[in-house]
């Protein structure tokens, strides 16, 4: 057996032997649907965070270019863990290209963070332990490169503890909706709900990387 086919073995056995709410947990994600222009597939989650992790990473793509990208990972620790104040921990990354003027706005970082959780309150969701960044970075280019425009980024690196429900287990499909909300608002994707003005988007930026 090679090393590839003994990984996805490991993985298998992991997953069978987890304990029930992480595995409802998982299957609550696997089976959640969201809007068409994200594509998620499942990806190797860390292995050591937590007892058991499950990770998945999706794009926001319109026309064929990606708008935005993130990872989101669930993580368990059956006996609690102290900093997070429950079992469960969801921990994501997400990030966009923008505007170099936009990424000057000094403001941004605060309204990005406040998307985050607007998005998790905007679906009804309980939550604990919320922690992260907001970090903006701008590139500038020079020499055999001097021709390509100022180019900049914004990343949102956040966790937090998502309520436990019956039987202990979070409801990760609707926080996975908010973290979709989340990935759409950055790509500056109008909402889904028609009508809806209380959500301000990212204007869609100049020349999104190609697929």
């Amino acid at each position: 057996m090679d090393d590839a086919r003994e990984e996805k073995e490991g993985d298998r056995n992991a997953a069978e032997t987890a304990p029930a709410p992480f595995r409802a947990a998982v299957d609550a994600l696997r089976a959640a649907r969201p809007r068409p222009e994200i594509e998620i597939d499942p990806t190797r989650p860390p292995q050591r965070l937590a007892p058991y992790a499950y990770a998945l990473e999706a794009a926001v793509v319109a026309d064929d270019e990606d708008l935005a990208d993130g990872r989101l990972v669930l993580l368990h620790d059956p006996a609690g863990h102290d900093a997070w104040q429950g079992s469960f921990r969801l921990v994501t990354l997400v990030r966009a290209e923008l505007e170099p003027e936009m990424a000057a706005d000094p403001l941004l970082p605060e309204v990005c963070w406040s998307w985050l959780t607007g998005a998790l309150q905007a679906r009804g969701l309980s939550y604990g332990e919320p922690s992260g960044t907001v970090t903006r970075a701008s590139s500038h280019y020079f020499g055999g490169l001097a021709e390509r425009p100022a180019a900049s980024q914004i990343e949102i690196r956040a966790s937090w503890t998502p309520r436990e429900g019956l039987g202990g287990v979070p409801d990760t499909a609707a926080h996975l909706a908010g973290w979709c909300d989340l990935l759409c608002q950055i790509a500056g994707l109008p909402p889904v709900t028609p009508g809806d003005a209380s959500v301000v988007t990212l204007p869609q930026r100049r020349g999104p990387q190609s697929r």
